[in-house]
């Protein structure tokens, strides 16, 4: 069952709270948030510290590693990385080798996964008034092209390096204005499950072998106005899995403390996200909620075999990712 969470810890030093946390869900997979300034040695010992924990296969270990705003780790031996928005200004060869550097540097660090690229289209007419993503830099692109050409090259970057990429929100954040860790009630009124020049986007990506993806917390009203995308079976299972033919691990945003998803028990969000189809649950910002998580996935698998089916094929996607023989 833990294969299905990844639990968030502090970068910037080990932390035995966390780690009695990691512990008892038996974590699939860890998190570094916040900010570590200390640089690569000082990241080495924090993921040598958690992998420890580990009674099976070696967990994911990932962080937010995009550029811009969004850089985890800093210091010695870490690149300052630029924005998307700027890094889709150089040309997509010369990207992939930029991307393979700073791929380079979070493998020695330890890290094995970078939850980026975002995929996001900001295609709007103000794109800084797009909360999550625009106002930041962190879209390769205001038109479909640029933004596939760039999310391409970032995660041949990354994949060529040993680092899992993350192809982040689906089926787009680019088109809301309010972000989903800070405000509840986020929807999308424009995007469509046909035809979308930004569901164009995840599809190259997942064309191009993309072996992981995020869902988005927002709800998008022309697809599914009942959920957010991440609790919603039309969009992880219907659109990702079947219209795109993803076969990969799916993961949510963070459903730990994103004020998108409070309505919600920890245990309520956990298992409407596996039973839409999702293979591993985020609890990034607030690790204190994983236990709950956990305990309601085995409760729901211990009261419904089709549930627990479910959890089965998530965990074998999981170790699948992960190299395990036989997954």
């Amino acid at each position: 069952m833990g294969q299905l969470l990844m639990v968030g810890v502090p970068a910037q030093g080990a932390s035995q709270e966390h780690a009695e946390i990691v512990s008892a869900v038996h974590a699939g997979g860890i998190f570094l948030h916040g900010r570590c300034t200390q640089g690569a040695g000082a990241t080495r010992a924090v993921v040598a510290f958690y992998t420890a924990l580990a009674s099976r296969a070696a967990p994911l270990v990932a962080t937010d590693q995009e550029g811009g705003a969004v850089q985890v780790l800093s210091g010695p031996g870490m690149s300052t990385l630029p924005a998307p928005e700027q890094q889709a200004l150089l040309d997509p060869t010369a990207l992939t080798v930029r991307a393979a550097g700073w791929g380079a540097e979070l493998a020695a660090a330890g890290v094995t996964m970078n939850l980026a690229p975002c995929a996001d289209l900001v295609d709007t007419l103000a794109p800084s008034d797009n909360a999550p993503i625009g106002t930041w830099g962190r879209q390769y692109g205001t038109d479909a092209a640029t933004a596939t050409a760039g999310v391409l090259a970032f995660s041949e970057g990354m994949r060529s390096a040993g680092v899992e990429p993350v192809v982040k929100h689906f089926p787009g954040l680019g088109r809301v204005t309010e972000n989903t860790d800070t405000a509840a009630q986020v929807t999308d009124s424009d995007t469509t499950r046909d035809g979308d020049p930004a569901v164009s986007v995840f599809a190259e990506a997942v064309r191009a072998g993309a072996r992981a993806v995020m869902v988005s917390s927002a709800t998008y009203l022309l697809i599914d106005p009942e959920a957010p995308a991440c609790f919603s079976p039309v969009v992880v299972t219907g659109m990702l899995r079947g219209d795109l033919g993803f076969t990969g691990v799916v993961m949510t945003d963070d459903v730990a403390a994103a004020a998108q998803v409070q309505d919600w028990s920890p245990a309520e969000r956990a298992v409407l996200a596996v039973r839409a189809g999702v293979d591993v649950v985020l609890a990034s910002a607030d690790a204190s909620v994983a236990p709950e998580m956990a305990q309601a996935l085995v409760a729901e698998a211990r009261a419904d075999a089709d549930f627990a089916a479910l959890v089965d094929r998530a965990a074998l996607r999981v170790l699948a990712l992960k190299g395990v023989p036989g997954a």
